[in-house]
């Protein structure tokens, strides 16, 4: 009996773990953000559009960085990478303090934009060193494995936004039958909410640059083996190569796709459920059992991965994701908010297993490889934004009109949908191509 190979090797065991935890470090700064478009929408007296800025920012700093990342580790080391990452991080995350004190959107939105070129760092270089921590015919398990952490910190990041961020807000107060008040206050009023609540948003953003810079301290203390590379950065050759490699071209734009949905998903759970007479306070709840079913979906698919090729399984969770969206869409009430709930699942193995699939068989040329991938978040950026236009046609408010009989903010999922069908045929492409190869 042939033995299975090793999902991690004893001896890369505990770089394994401290390279995992920063899965959960970015997951937490990913989800305490997601509910920030309402809060600001809210505070700020925004439309959909001027509130989506928040997740452009974000996730276009991603874009920016990603290919400097990839550069950066390949002259100097995975270990330089990150601590670098932990540093704009940290930063980026304290500079919430002075865009408090000015009241500044942009100023925020810097910051957010700062703070997501630590995390290209963090997953320009994780996601590949995690791949090559033990035997590649157990790399896709092994990268979903770390990936199931992702979750863990993105719970903890809602927790803080539910508990010290939209339950601490005075602009979400509302008067006996249900009301916003906010809205309604003179100037004067609005502006003494406006100073307190920005500064609620601030304290955790502050607490959280504290925490990274401590653990980028921890990380230079701990000595970890390093792929040091100080070679020539061949970028033109690599690039050819990458161009003729149709699983990398394809997977990039199916990364970007499948990014663009995840996060549209996770943003406007909020906004769908205001339309149902739901807070953004007690919205979380669906938010935090979005995470929870998608964690779920992790750790199963960890499992599944052992006797299911991930293409096929690709293929299979991209049509439930389908399903579900067109639930969100269509079904009425708490049951399109279920079904928008149960997406999370269906989501839960795409990130791992498309970035497995693209970079599979790419040797050296996968940590620039992995850099593209990490630019396909740009989807994050880009689509959000479109997803908030879709809901001002109307007006600022998200069920002003009616698009093919349901509320704009209803329709406006025919996004993610899109974005699913494209991850579908992605997967069925390259499992038709391994069929013929085998």
């Amino acid at each position: 009996m042939t033995q299975k190979p090793a999902l991690v090797p004893k001896n890369l065991l505990l770089p394994f773990i401290l390279i995992t935890s920063l899965f959960a470090l970015w997951g937490f700064a990913n989800d305490i953000t997601n509910p920030m478009v309402a809060a600001f929408k809210r505070v700020l007296e925004l439309n959909n559009t001027q509130a989506s800025w928040v997740q452009m920012a974000f996730y276009g700093g991603y874009f920016t960085m990603a290919l400097p990342a990839a550069f950066f580790i390949k002259k100097y080391s995975y270990k330089t990478g990150i601590l670098l990452g932990l540093g704009l991080y940290g930063f980026g995350a304290l500079l919430f303090y002075p865009a408090a004190a000015w009241e500044s959107y942009g100023f925020f939105l810097a910051s957010l934009y700062i703070l997501t070129f630590g995390l290209a760092f963090l997953e320009t270089t994780a996601n590949p060193y995690i791949l090559s921590m033990g035997p590649e015919a157990t790399a896709t398990q092994r990268l979903n494995l770390a990936q199931a952490f992702n979750p863990m910190g993105a719970l903890a990041g809602l927790f803080v936004a539910k508990q010290f961020i939209l339950n601490a807000l005075q602009s979400n107060a509302t008067d006996e039958y249900g009301n916003i008040i906010f809205s309604s206050l003179d100037e004067s009023a609005k502006a003494v909410i406006r100073t307190a609540d920005l500064m609620v948003i601030r304290d955790p953003y502050v607490m959280l640059g504290l925490v990274v810079i401590a653990i980028l301290v921890i990380i230079a203390l701990v000595k970890m083996p390093e792929n040091k590379e100080t070679g020539k950065v061949e970028f033109k050759a690599t690039m050819g190569r990458l161009l003729k490699n149709r699983n990398f071209v394809e997977g990039t734009l199916a990364q970007m796709f499948y990014v663009g949905a995840q996060i549209m998903v996770w943003t406007y759970i909020y906004q769908y459920a205001e339309v149902l007479g739901i807070s953004n306070a007690d919205a979380v709840n669906y938010g935090y059992a979005a995470l929870v079913i998608f964690l779920i979906g992790r750790w199963v698919c960890t499992f599944l991965l052992r006797y299911i090729s991930p293409t096929k399984l690709l293929s299979i969770f991209s049509v439930l994701a389908i399903i579900f969206t067109a639930g969100a869409i269509f079904l009425p009430g708490m049951t399109g908010l279920y079904s928008l709930v149960a997406i999370s699942f269906a989501m839960s193995l795409m990130f791992p297993t498309i970035y497995g699939i693209a970079l599979d068989g790419l040797g050296e040329d996968s940590k620039f490889a992995a850099a593209y991938l990490v630019m396909a978040i740009v989807g994050g950026a880009i689509m959000p934004t479109l997803q908030g236009m879709i809901m001002d046609i109307g007006g600022a408010a998200y069920d002003d009109t009616l698009i093919l009989g349901v509320p704009e903010v209803n329709f406006s999922f025919i996004l993610p949908l899109v974005c699913f069908v494209m991850v579908l045929l992605f997967s069925l492409r390259v499992k038709k191509v391994a069929k013929l190869e085998g």
